[in-house]
């Protein structure tokens, strides 16, 4: 994981490149371009790839635990790390964990008012239990997140399918994807 995060970083900062990248693929416009950025990216995605065909040549799994303490109680749960991949077999423990997952939020988060994120995670409108529920009976993973302030708690449960490493960005739609749920106060609006 350090590793992956030195070489993003490196990139990022110019010190490594992806000479062949060009901006369009036409050599009169890519003359005007700016291709930097464009080969700092491109040298961080090759750098990923390859870190990407090793996990699957080797089978090294893309999970990590994650922790999240609401109340008294602590959840650890597995998730895939944002720049690995999910193997068949890391999908197979997500599913797993979801039952766990759902058990505990619903738990800590019963007395909050609820809202769906919407297509861009970001459009908030109020949402019944019954709907969450519909919605993690078509997901499977669940992860869940916790912004806190001393006048202000918000709870973000994720509710996914198919490929978690699509489902993030939504590149994957409609195969992969997922589901924001966002918890808070009763009277409070979500921010996250």
């Amino acid at each position: 994981m350090e590793i992956l995060a030195r070489e993003r970083s490196a990139c990022m900062r110019g010190q490594r490149l992806a000479l062949h990248a060009s901006a369009s693929d036409n050599p009169h416009l890519d003359r005007v371009l700016p291709s930097d950025g464009l080969q700092k990216f491109r040298a961080y995605q090759q750098f990923r790839d390859t870190i990407h065909q090793y996990q699957r040549d080797r089978g090294v799994s893309g999970l990590v635990w994650g922790s999240v303490t609401l109340g008294d109680e602590t959840l650890r749960f597995p998730m895939i790390h944002d720049q690995l991949l999910a193997l068949p077999q890391d999908l197979a423990v997500l599913r797993g964990h979801l039952p766990v997952v759902l058990g505990f939020w619903r738990r800590s988060v019963a007395a909050m008012d609820w809202y769906w994120g919407g297509a861009t995670g970001r459009q908030f409108s109020p949402v019944a239990p019954a709907e969450v529920a519909r919605m993690a009976d078509r997901s499977h993973w669940a992860t869940i997140q916790k912004h806190e302030r001393s006048d202000f708690l918000e709870v973000v449960l994720q509710l996914g399918w198919g490929n978690p490493t699509l489902a993030r960005d939504r590149h994957g739609w409609p195969e992969s994807g997922c589901e924001y749920i966002h918890a808070v106060k009763a009277g409070q609006r979500p921010i996250a």
